[in-house]
């Protein structure tokens, strides 16, 4: 099958994302397969306009506002009758495939809606704009094309845009072992993602300036980075680590050694970093938000109300236990592993697309038909 599929940025990125992640995972895979796949997407500094990597060809123009001509010039010149399936992956604003892709059958992949991210990124009138004009417009425009999206809380925030073809297709995460580390001697809280408004990372230290005045011993890790962290440096109480920005294999190895992960989004389409701190045998408590509703509770996590108090109160009753309890081995949260989302993904895009079914092997094995 002959894919094309459309993402504002891609893994070579510097600001590139969980969702481009997941595009990263699932088309290598279907390439894998044998099946022909293109990635247009912006450009990013210092990565080609044009190339082939782990066997998917990346096509790359203009900035972020700029990519969504360039790809519809692109396609206009090179993709026109030349593929099988688009994919238009949106983040916040879509590509607009269906509209001038000539009857090529489209989809549309949605991880979350911004809505309230707009007020924790923009000032008044500008978020206004965005919350209550922009983005409905832009949503609205996809009521003709099927949607994918990864959980049931954005599933829910879609229909509220008037949307109805929607399909749920998997989370995915990349198992690994935990490392070989004891837990702790004093009470650890983690949180792990990006320091910037949208994360409230705020909130975290504000939870834990109150959960110190319980537990003296407790300490904070903040493992990131992001265009928040001098204001959040000057903020933290006793007792916080700012890590940074680690490899993988440090992630997890602090992650192993914490007693529980924190996660205070705004909003998230799932939240990985949930499943992250699953693989390492470490629970979560998250607020009451969309995204971490549907992956804390699958990873045998606690949801809070969205305040400081309250996750102060959840730690306080929460972490004499995890710490007196022996390190666990790890355990699954409910993303799969990335070999079955992009069979999911694409067995999901063909029949929401009206495309004759795939064979039984069209990603795990085998040529691609």
């Amino acid at each position: 099958m002959r894919i094309c599929v459309f993402n504002w940025k891609d893994t070579a990125h510097p600001e590139a994302g969980g969702a481009e992640v997941y595009t990263h995972e699932v088309v290598t895979r279907w390439a894998a397969a044998g099946h022909r796949v293109t990635l247009v997407t912006a450009a990013a500094p210092g990565a080609p306009g044009r190339e082939s990597r782990e066997g998917v060809r990346i096509v790359r123009g203009g900035g972020p506002l700029g990519v969504y001509r360039a790809a519809r010039q692109w396609y206009a010149s090179h993709g026109t009758g030349r593929f099988d399936l688009l994919v238009d992956e949106v983040n916040t604003r879509p590509f607009g495939c269906a509209a001038w892709s000539a009857g090529t059958p489209t989809v549309a992949l949605v991880h979350q809606v911004a809505r309230e991210i707009w007020d924790a990124r923009f000032p008044p009138p500008l978020s206004w704009l965005g919350r209550y004009v922009a983005e409905p417009l832009w949503l609205r425009s996809l009521r003709g094309t099927p949607v994918l999206t990864v959980s049931p809380s954005s599933r829910e925030s879609l229909r509220a845009y008037g949307l109805r073809d929607l399909h749920l297709v998997p989370e995915g995460h990349t198992r690994r072992a935990r490392p070989q580390v004891a837990r702790e001697q004093v009470p650890t809280v983690a949180f792990l993602g990006r320091l910037s408004p949208v994360k409230q990372v705020d909130h975290v230290l504000a939870a834990f300036a109150l959960l110190r005045r319980r537990m003296p011993q407790a300490r904070l890790w903040i493992v990131g980075d992001g265009p928040e962290r001098a204001r959040l440096e000057r903020l933290a109480p006793p007792g916080t680590v700012f890590h940074g920005r680690v490899p993988t294999a440090r992630r997890d190895e602090l992650l192993a050694r914490a007693h529980v992960l924190v996660a205070t989004s705004i909003r998230e389409g799932w939240a990985l970093v949930v499943d992250e701190a699953a693989a390492m045998g470490t629970p979560t408590i998250g607020y009451r938000r969309p995204g971490l509703c549907d992956s804390v509770p699958a990873a045998g996590g606690r949801l809070v109300a969205p305040n400081p108090g309250a996750l102060a109160r959840a730690l306080a009753e929460q972490l004499p236990a995890l710490a007196a309890a022996p390190s666990p081995t790890g355990w699954r949260g409910g993303a799969l592993p990335w070999d079955e989302v992009a069979e999911a993904v694409l067995r999901t895009a063909v029949a929401a697309a009206g495309l004759p079914p795939l064979h039984a092997h069209a990603v795990s094995g085998g040529a691609a038909q």
